[in-house]
Order: structure tokens, then sequence, then C-alpha cells
């Protein structure tokens, strides 16, 4: 696994920087809901985007519904300067069937992909996720997607496939369940 990524909860600051990281790497329908307009990073976009964010993400929203981080790449693959660039986002939202479950969702800038970095970052987001003592991921996904595919069943989750999505399930119990 890639030693060089750290997922950090999302602020103000690091809120910016994935703006920024989404409008050089992304296209704003992979990073956010739609928003009615022409193509590509119009204001109108770019506001919707940190909008969007602040009114869901722990630490920035007043009634969070889910804790988003910044995907960071760290030292050689960082800054020139050796520091840390934002890449993407992950979140975990709790499911509302209140089983304890918590809903993954990743995205990474285009110059990433396929290198690790995804599989890296959602590894520590299973961690967060344990840590804050969730019962489950769910994850979803599409059916052509292989690395996700791969990855959620290198982690053992258990899939379900249609033509159009795959939605995954790992359990973060203990195998002879709670307690």
């Amino acid at each position: 696994m890639r030693g060089d990524v750290q997922l950090r909860p999302l602020d103000a600051a690091l809120l910016s920087a994935l703006l920024e990281a989404a409008v050089a790497d992304a296209d704003p329908e992979e990073v956010m809901p739609p928003v009615p307009g022409p193509p590509g990073w119009t204001d109108a976009r770019r506001e919707a985007f940190l909008r969007f964010h602040r009114g869901r993400a722990q630490g920035l929203a007043a009634d969070p519904v889910e804790a988003t981080y910044a995907v960071l790449l760290t030292g050689p693959d960082g800054e020139a300067s050796g520091g840390r660039r934002v890449v993407g986002a992950a979140r975990l939202c709790p499911v509302p069937s209140g089983d304890g479950e918590a809903e993954a969702g990743l995205w990474l800038g285009r110059s990433v992909r396929r290198t690790g970095v995804g599989g890296a970052a959602f590894r520590l987001l299973v961690e967060e996720a344990r840590a804050a003592g969730r019962s489950g991921v769910v994850a979803a996904t599409t059916p052509d997607n292989q690395g996700a595919r791969r990855l959620l069943a290198a982690l053992g989750a258990r899939t379900a496939v249609t033509a159009e999505a795959v939605e995954a399930h790992l359990s973060l119990l203990p195998a002879d369940g709670p307690g």
C-alpha cells in the first residue's frame, strides 16, 4: 500500500484546496451534484461546490450529515517543496437504517487515478469508519470499475452486481459478531 496518502478532516482551508484540485483535475459531474448551466467549472458551479460541502461536512456545517476528508499526497508525489497536495475527497455518511453502517464515497483527480491512491485512501477511510465505531461500510461503484471491485473483494466485501451498479457491504465487526 502507498505510504504517501493521507486523509485529513475537511476544514475551510482544505475546502479551498479541494475546489482547486477539482477544477484542475476533475469534471464537475464527477465530484458534485448537477448544477444547471453551461458545462465546465463556471462561477456558479464553483460556488455550488463550496456550498455543498459547507452544508454537509462535519466541521463546516451547522448540522453535518457526513464526515468528509481531503485526500492528500505527501512527499515525492506531493508539492515540489516536499509538502502535501489535495488530490480528492473521501466521505463517510451514516446509513439511515440505523444499524451502524456508513456509506463510503471517494473521488480522485484524473492525474492520480490508477496509481494506487484510491486503494490507499479507501483503506484509510475504512479505518476511520472502524475508529468511529461503525459496524460496516457500504460502497457503490460501476460494473466496469475493475480496480474498485478488486479492492472491495480484497477487503472481504460482499457484493451485489447488476448491469448498472455494484453495491458492496464490508463488515467491520469481529468474525464472531459483536460482544
